[in-house]
């Protein structure tokens, strides 16, 4: 669940500093907003638009109309924002990534080649190198009774002291259509998430959830 472990290379980041820093991914999100707002301005002019107050888009990123940005946002190049994505701000996109049609970002980080394509809500959630959600999957990112989150690992708890925390997405992950990743919930690389699943606590690196009971490794 560290860092070292889900993400294998921090440059496909532009917040390899954080995560460098830091143990486990939870501890980057609390510093999302500061990092991005100091980020931005040190981006090259001749490489990012800044278009309005602490937003930065790439020149070589699409953006499809009928979009809402807010500040502090990072666009990284070559990315693709598909109408009706709405991004509330404290957003590090990467390079290469999608963020679909109706897709919603709020206090998250998208590695590089990130897709959430469709119908997407990532609040207050990490997604590594070449994750992917299907349509309609979320990430959860408030407990229903408002306690803080705790990251269920099979041998171990780990208090986050976070009231707000969705999902951490490892390199490679997949999630299927209309998943839902509870609070707290961490996918270690080369996870993949059956359809319609409702994900709680730790699966690890290369198995397949099928449900909370039948979680198989990969051939």
């Amino acid at each position: 669940m560290k860092n070292k472990d889900m993400f294998a290379d921090l440059s496909t980041t532009m917040a390899e500093k954080l995560f460098s820093e830091t143990e486990y991914p939870w501890e980057v999100l609390p510093k999302i907003k500061e990092f991005v707002s100091r980020l931005g301005p040190t981006l090259p002019a001749d490489e990012y638009d800044h278009p309005s107050d602490a937003v930065w888009i790439h020149k070589s990123a699409k953006l499809y109309p009928n979009i809402y940005i807010e500040g502090p946002t990072i666009i990284g190049a070559e990315t693709e924002v598909r109408p009706g994505a709405f991004i509330r701000g404290s957003a590090l996109v990467g390079r290469g990534c999608v963020v679909g049609n109706s897709t919603e970002l709020k206090n998250c980080i998208l590695f590089d080649k990130v897709q959430v394509p469709h119908y997407n809500y990532v609040g207050d959630s990490i997604l590594g190198n070449f994750a992917h959600m299907g349509a309609g999957s979320i990430c959860s990112n408030v407990k229903s009774d408002k306690t803080l989150v705790t990251v269920r690992g099979s041998e171990e708890r780990l208090e986050t002291g976070l009231k707000k925390f969705g999902a951490i997405l490892g390199d490679h992950v997949e999630v299927g259509c209309n998943s839902v990743l509870n609070p707290g919930t961490v996918l270690e690389p080369y996870v993949s998430v059956y359809p319609l699943s409702r994900v709680r606590g730790v699966v690890k690196k290369g198995h397949i959830f099928k449900t909370q009971e039948d979680i198989v490794e990969r051939n």
